[in-house]
């Protein structure tokens, strides 16, 4: 299967603001089926079952492959299309967003409720946060304990990351790189180490890293 990054959201949060007398609650969470977008609507609907409106978007696939939104009785085009616009203009994906409204009495008009929506979907990204899903692989590297010194200096500039150390008969390493760092990586390491340490790939998944320059 080929891999490639994508945009999502790191968290589940939430965030809220009051429009003319309206009270908006703004909710984020990473799905990675639409099952999982499904229902986590259907917790926030429970959630806010006396809400006038859980109006929504979700977008599923790192294609962008799955978009589903909906108004929730609000007038056409003001509220699931806001939500799902500002959603594929940050370029998040495996993610849904359920936007919940509490009428306040003062009607907003169609401009108004498009203005809320849109602020609202843009308030959770930003609670939520959003980061770079890179296909990752996962390492583990057996190292005689005379070398583990050296090995760990030469770590430090490289783009990889320790997930756990093990001390047994040698030092075992659980390492994740991305897939894009994989050759050049590997090539260092048997450098480094005249060929003395083989790493062992276990397996390849996606993994949030932060964006360039971070």
């Amino acid at each position: 299967m080929s891999m490639k990054p994508y945009k999502t959201l790191l968290r589940a949060a939430s965030d809220e603001f009051v429009v003319n007398k309206s009270r908006f609650i703004g909710h984020g969470c990473p799905c990675e089926t639409e099952e999982a977008a499904l229902a986590f609507l259907a917790e926030i609907r429970a959630r806010h079952k006396d809400a006038t409106h859980n109006c929504y978007a979700y977008i599923v696939g790192a294609n962008m492959g799955i978009m589903r939104y909906s108004d929730d009785g609000e007038p056409g085009g003001t509220a699931g299309m806001p939500i799902i616009e500002v959603m594929k203009a940050r370029g998040v994906t495996n993610c849904a967003v359920v936007v919940t409204r509490y009428f306040g009495g003062i009607l907003l008009g169609a401009g108004g409720l498009v203005r809320a929506y849109s602020q609202g979907a843009a308030a959770t990204l930003n609670a939520c946060g959003v980061g770079v899903m890179h296909p990752t692989a996962r390492y583990l590297l057996e190292v005689p304990y005379p070398m583990l010194g050296r090995l760990e200096f030469f770590l430090k500039t490289e783009p990889v990351i320790v997930e756990e150390k093990q001390f047994a008969d040698a030092v075992i390493l659980t390492l994740v790189v991305r897939t894009s760092d994989e050759e050049a990586f590997a090539a260092r390491l048997t450098n480094m180490s005249e060929g003395r340490l083989e790493p062992l790939r276990c397996e390849e998944f996606y993994r949030p890293w932060p964006e360039e320059g971070q």
